[in-house]
């Protein structure tokens, strides 16, 4: 199967984890674990490039997918703990990898013969369990693995898949020629030969000891962040540019620029970049059910110095740019600079938001989960947005809300993140002086 110049780039697992507390319909964890099995095999006909493998086409130097059935992973675990037992769900955890596997018998498996989708069912003493999922990147972006997740949900009902995939890769090809009509400062080029690895990781894992924090931003602090936007604003500043993921996304880069070296360095030039879904902005228009990824790296660069004097509207003017440039010239720009080119997004920090995709809202037979989460990645070039959830993290219902902020999670060395905490601090701390 073909794969899209955005998807040559994502070659790298990602890995969830979906809690869900004990069901009456499902008090057997054998019984839940082999319905999600018998699930798994039937959502294999539609998504059957999941059971494929991934290979390199030595003709033209890109990574396909070889539809050959070998299937996907499935596993199941057990642990002797309660949910309760395991801490705030909300904290980073990097024990929760092992309630997501990455391979199934590593002592026999052939690097080339990986599956590109494994998931495994771990039950816990109190009833309550974790679903782990492990994707190869390639397979889907955020909005389609929740399409995945929902028809995963309608046939474990017994009911029609909730939308029928498209796997049509061919709708994001590179035109024939390629034509790049604009610069792309957000992409980096690397000179790789066709006969050596075509598909670096975007992020490499880091050497560094680096230690986990969330930091919060309540619906208040967000509305706060929202006025301070037009408080600064001298002019009629659009509206539609205030939104809560442009001005928190402005609140974050304005930290993480400032942390680094700024007080040595305020000429310093600093890059954030945020992905940006196209569905809706190419032309043709993508359809809803989209199997591949379908997001382009967007970004801001400024100046530190720009970052601390200008007023706060003018930084979030800047994070919204980077969406307003994503038109569909500039899309097709971008997928026809990967024709021509090898290379990655490239800038100082990623924002990779999880805010939105409603992982947690999918139904299944045995409820909702209580909270759904990535597995923390141990690098500092991502910065990663998740909902606030209140209420008890182990129950389903009325008991489990979004609170409407966010959660933002970030993996740094001691002294940046006591760096960061600061300038965190003193900017929100500053804002609610404000008000």
């Amino acid at each position: 199967m073909f794969l899209s110049n955005i998807d040559q780039v994502l070659n790298f697992d990602v890995q969830t984890v979906h809690f869900f507390p004990a069901h009456k319909d499902f008090p057997d964890p054998r019984v839940l674990a082999e319905k999600v099995r018998e699930t798994l095999g039937k959502l294999l006909v539609p998504y059957d490039f999941l059971a494929g493998r991934l290979k390199l086409n030595g003709e033209t130097g890109h990574l396909e997918i070889d539809c050959n059935a070998s299937g996907a992973g499935f596993a199941v675990a057990s642990s002797e703990f309660i949910l309760d037992e395991i801490g705030d769900l909300v904290s980073p955890n990097p024990a929760f990898e092992q309630l997501a596997s990455t391979n199934l018998d590593i002592s026999k498996q052939d690097a080339t013969d990986r599956p590109l989708c494994i998931v495994q069912v771990t039950s816990f003493k109190c009833g309550g369990f974790a679903m782990g999922f492990t994707n190869n990147h390639t397979t889907f972006d955020g909005i389609s693995f929740k399409l995945f997740l929902e028809n995963l949900a309608a046939l474990a009902a017994d009911k029609p898949l909730a939308i029928a995939p498209c796997n049509n890769r061919q709708l994001l090809a590179a035109r024939s020629p390629p034509r790049v009509t604009f610069p792309h400062p957000e992409l980096l080029k690397l000179n790789i030969a066709n006969q050596q690895d075509p598909n670096p990781s975007v992020f490499q894992v880091s050497n560094e000891d680096l230690v986990f924090k969330i930091f919060s931003l309540s619906f208040n602090d967000i509305s706060n962040l929202k006025e301070e936007a037009k408080f600064t604003s001298s002019t009629n500043t659009n509206g539609r540019m205030i939104t809560s993921f442009n001005v928190v996304t402005a609140f974050i880069w304005r930290c993480k620029a400032l942390y680094y070296d700024a007080v040595e360095n305020m000429e310093r030039e600093s890059t954030i970049l945020y992905a940006v879904d196209i569905r809706h902005r190419v032309n043709l228009p993508l359809p809803k059910s989209y199997t591949g990824n379908a997001v382009l790296t967007a970004y801001a660069t400024g100046k530190c110095k720009e970052l601390v004097e200008r007023p706060f509207y003018k930084i979030v003017e800047m994070v919204a740019e980077g969406a307003r440039r994503m038109t569909n010239d500039y899309a097709r720009s971008a997928i026809d600079w990967g024709e021509v080119n090898k290379g990655f997004p490239h800038g100082e920090v990623m924002i990779s938001s999880w805010w939105r995709l409603g992982f947690a809202e999918v139904e299944y037979p045995w409820g909702k989960p209580s909270y759904s989460c990535p597995v923390v990645y141990h690098t500092k070039d991502i910065i990663l947005l998740f909902p606030e959830i209140v209420g008890d993290d182990h129950e389903g219902g009325e008991n489990r809300k979004k609170g409407g902020g966010v959660n933002i999670l970030l993996a740094l060395p001691v002294k940046e993140m006591e760096k960061f905490e600061e300038f965190f601090n003193k900017y929100l701390f500053g804002l609610k002086d404000l008000n």
